[in-house]
């Protein structure tokens, strides 16, 4: 469960925004449109494989 304790004359907004950014951190959203069909096992590890390549040709071409 996520806990967001409002400070003294803290607004809802910022409160929220920080809500908001502890929720993205627990991958529940992410976990939960991974779960909404079914991967072969085989596809996911080359799906994954892919976006490893693909970050590291970013890494590497932000590094020049």
């Amino acid at each position: 469960m996520i806990i967001v304790n409002v400070k003294d004359n803290e607004s809802v907004d910022r409160a929220l925004k920080r809500f908001k950014k502890k929720f993205e951190r627990t991958g529940v959203l992410k976990e939960l449109r991974a779960r909404t069909f079914f991967q072969k096992p085989s596809v996911a590890k080359r799906k994954q494989k892919e976006r490893a390549v693909y970050k590291q040709q970013m890494f590497a071409d932000q590094n020049y």
